[in-house]
């Protein structure tokens, strides 16, 4: 893996040299925009939008809008002047348990490895955590970005997921009002949970697979082979249950009938029933 980033942990008064390194990747089919008459890929210019002239690197400031129209320019120089923390650091802020972070702040996810001479203190540190079961939350600066990070334990590694700051999550409030809990039957109740119980399982991301990617690269795959592409027939869908008790009994009972061994069970696999309200 490329490295993206080398510094180092500040857990205390102790440094851990580290190498950062991207844990996912986009796996997305990714297309070109192509003239049709030509078959060459379309290349975009930078234009001033005022005097339809093409504009060159050095000729391009920032501006921040502040109403519709209005920009104030801001300099390499006026960066310059704003106090920044060490590039170089993570700098552990905190200690806590990982189920009081919402997942909606986590973002990204790194891995951190030990950089030369760093190892026994790498492994001090993601042994206590292990020890302790906490997490830590920290800050870092990564291409002149500050970030919130917690840092976690996995597979005796550490990894560092980047998190918003709380002005950055929005409030279930801005859905509006109308969205409320409505009264419920206890057997209702039961039934969903009934439900939820026969579709549970221990989690194994290995179940689970893109299938619109999967089928787009078979589709590309036959094009390549000068195959015909033959769209496959929709499966029927059910009609909508507009009774809520019925619409769960016929799920639990489906649930019941496609209920097999989670080792064999694959991703999509057991019909499930469409349901209203």
């Amino acid at each position: 893996m490329k490295t993206l980033w080398k510094g180092a942990v500040s857990f205390g008064l102790v440094n851990i040299p580290v190498s950062m390194y991207v844990a996912t990747e986009n796996k997305d089919l990714k297309f070109h925009y192509l003239h049709q008459e030509c078959m060459a890929p379309i290349n975009y210019q930078k234009v001033c939008s005022k005097c339809s002239k093409e504009i060159k690197p050095e000729d391009i400031v920032k501006g921040y809008e502040i109403q519709r129209g209005n920009y104030v320019i801001i300099n390499e120089e006026d960066l310059a002047r704003i106090p920044q923390e060490n590039t170089k650091t993570i700098d552990i802020l905190d200690f806590v348990k990982l189920e009081q972070v919402d997942p909606v702040y986590f973002d990204k996810s790194y891995y951190l490895a030990p950089s030369p001479g760093g190892d026994k203190a790498y492994s001090l540190i993601t042994e206590a955590m292990k020890t302790t079961g906490k997490i830590a939350i920290a800050k870092i600066m990564i291409r002149s970005k500050q970030s919130l990070a917690a840092l976690r334990v996995k597979d005796d590694h550490l990894i560092l997921e980047t998190i918003f700051y709380p002005d950055e999550i929005r409030s279930p409030a801005e859905l509006g009002k109308g969205i409320g809990i409505e009264k419920l039957h206890e057997n209702e109740i039961k039934m969903a949970v009934s439900l939820i119980e026969n579709l549970s399982i221990d989690f194994d991301p290995a179940r689970y697979e893109d299938d619109y990617r999967k089928a787009l690269w078979e589709m590309i795959e036959a094009k390549i082979a000068g195959q015909e592409i033959v769209t496959p027939t929709p499966q029927p869908q059910g009609g909508k249950v507009v009774d809520l008790m019925e619409a769960l009994k016929a799920s639990v009972k489906l649930s019941e009938a496609n209920k097999v061994d989670p080792k064999k069970k694959k991703s999509g696999q057991g019909k499930r029933a469409k349901t209203g309200s």
